[in-house]
């Protein structure tokens, strides 16, 4: 299956916004630029945290997207 991005922001609401997607039974997969950049040395800007599902799942997850703004 392939992975779409369906939300890009601080790493509070990505937090947020995972427990809702897992309440759902919709699993995620987070990358955190945040995080990377503190390992590599650098910092990063405001919105480095990303939160990917499935595609099949694109749909649902977006209603719970558009409920957090």
């Amino acid at each position: 299956m392939a992975l779409v991005k369906v939300f890009s922001g601080s790493e509070i609401l990505a937090l947020a916004l995972q427990t809702k997607l897992n309440a759902v039974g919709i699993e995620t997969i987070t990358k955190n630029n945040i995080q990377s950049g503190i390992l590599a040395g650098f910092g990063t800007l405001g919105l480095a945290v990303e939160v990917f599902v499935e595609e099949e799942h694109l749909a649902q997850a977006q209603e719970i997207v558009d409920e957090m703004d």
